[in-house]
């Protein structure tokens, strides 16, 4: 008997009499919550998708991290000149340039992402972002063709940007909406244990080859092969990607509302990609995400990317003591940032993300101080605390951005809004902080450009939402176990007490 016709058949004085019994009743004639509505996730499923996702954010940083790695390099290959300062500064522009066209593959791909599914976008990006890097490796010299050899480097360049707009916002994506609610922030770390991997593996292959060729060997044909080797790897992120099947929030999406009851109320049941509507709708909250994104890959960057150069061209270390100090950092928060994962889930993403953005505040300057020092072991600890700090706000970051954004919009609002600030703020910080160097004159501007970025970072954190252990806006419960599933169905349907 429905709700309704028990409110007709009941004698009106009564239901006056005891309007709880009877509001317990119609709950209990209509759930706010079905088994149908919750999913259960398939922990194998599910370590597929981390797999998956985590390999192409892995590829994606090392294709980076070797460009940021040989830096100087590149910029005697490609940018000859007779000033050291402006072939840095040439080949770091070129780094940047991949940037600029970072929004436009986000607006691009995201979108697409939400309309025919995440799987079949990150395929694509997957593919591009290893042609682009092969090519890299293959182009001649500028002592063989000239200007032609800078125009195909910004080329391809722009080629790796532009499929790179579609990868992180699609790999977190993937991971969030394949992850068990409680456990979201643990597995979402394994997108940054990517990113991490990508740029160990970069360190460690042109540190080798640093230490093993002389320097015009490396200019004349040992730069090529880190490039080269981005080849292989993207068929294997391809064959890993295509062997998945879709998530379950966007399967949920395109069986429509046929199922859903008022427990799915607020799930969306239509997967249209609009970017139109991004922008008109989600504004506040994509300027949310730009704040934390902007800061969290200033400090990114500036210790992953720039800080080899910044020790060997600034503190006249050798290009090998740098990449191999960065190396044992880099590894050392490798193995812990799926415990700082499982510490946001029980925490809650808010105070991991607080402590990462107050710990480059306060302590870049004391880091930076300690880096300038003469000696290794300074270094080391220096970097160190920078590391901390960072892998706080690494094993958060991949679980809090797609929580932001409801699952019709999730791909193309977070794909825009990161690869925005990662256009503005992170592939130009290398270029940023050697032009503030070079016109300042004090080598301890990377820690004033940190804590300034950081400062932005605190104020964004306080303005978020928490989102730990709660289902994704827009999709239904997600939960680990059959007895879990059915535990919250009962706790959202009470007896009827008589």
């Amino acid at each position: 008997m429905a709700a309704s016709d028990l409110q007709q058949v009941a004698d009106p004085e009564a239901v006056k009499r005891h309007p709880t019994l009877f509001r317990a009743i119609r709950k209990r004639k209509n759930p706010r919550l079905r088994r149908s509505d919750i999913t259960v996730t398939d922990d194998q499923a599910v370590k597929r998708a981390v797999k998956a996702a985590s390999l192409g954010n892995a590829m994606e940083w090392f294709d980076f991290g070797i460009y940021s790695y040989l830096a100087v390099t590149l910029g005697h290959v490609f940018f000859p000149s007779g000033n050291n300062t402006t072939q840095l500064l040439s080949s770091f522009a070129t780094f940047a340039v991949a940037f600029l066209v970072r929004p436009l593959g986000g607006m691009f791909f995201g979108p697409m992402g939400d309309r025919i599914g995440r799987k079949k976008v990150l395929a694509l990006t997957m593919i591009m972002m290893a042609v682009g890097t092969f090519a890299i490796g293959v182009i001649p010299s500028h002592a063989s063709i000239g200007l032609w050899a800078p125009a195909l480097l910004i080329f391809f360049r722009l080629v790796q940007g532009f499929s790179t707009g579609g990868e992180y916002g699609g790999a977190s994506t993937f991971i969030a909406e394949y992850a068990p609610d409680k456990r979201r922030g643990y597995f979402g770390s394994f997108l940054e244990f990517g990113t991490l991997a990508g740029y160990v593996g970069a360190a460690g292959l042109v540190t080798a080859l640093t230490a093993v060729l002389d320097t015009p060997a490396m200019e004349s044909w040992g730069w090529r092969i880190p490039f080269l080797v981005a080849g292989p790897l993207g068929l294997v992120g391809l064959y890993l990607r295509l062997r998945l099947d879709e998530t379950p929030a966007f399967q949920k999406l395109e069986g429509g509302n046929a199922q859903a009851t008022e427990a799915a109320d607020s799930v969306e049941t239509t997967a249209k990609g609009d970017l139109a509507k991004i922008f008109r709708q989600y504004w506040p909250t994509l300027i949310l995400c730009i704040c934390l994104v902007g800061a969290y890959n200033i400090t990114d960057y500036m210790l992953l990317s720039y800080m080899p150069t910044y020790l060997s061209d600034e503190l006249g270390y050798s290009e090998t003591h740098g990449l191999l100090i960065l190396l044992a950092v880099m590894v050392f928060l490798m193995l812990i940032i799926s415990q700082v994962g499982k510490l946001s889930d029980r925490f809650g993403r808010k105070p991991l993300l607080m402590a990462g953005m107050l710990g480059f505040l306060c302590l870049s300057l004391p880091s930076f101080l300690l880096i300038r020092q003469d000696g290794i072991p300074a270094i080391t600890i220096g970097m160190l605390m920078l590391g901390l700090s960072l892998v706080c706000m690494l094993g958060t970051m991949s679980a809090a951005l797609p929580a932001l954004f409801p699952t019709q919009v999730r791909y193309g609002s977070l794909s825009v809004g990161y690869n925005l600030s990662a256009s503005l703020f992170g592939g130009t910080t290398p270029l940023v902080i050697t032009a503030l160097i070079s016109w300042s004159g004090t080598n301890l501007m990377p820690a004033y450009y940190a804590m300034a970025a950081a400062l932005v970072g605190v104020i964004a954190v306080a303005c978020m939402k928490e989102t730990a252990q709660r289902p994704l806006d827009g999709s239904p419960p997600s939960v680990e176990t059959e007895e879990e599933a059915a535990r919250l169905c009962a706790a959202q349907t009470p007896e009827p007490k008589f």
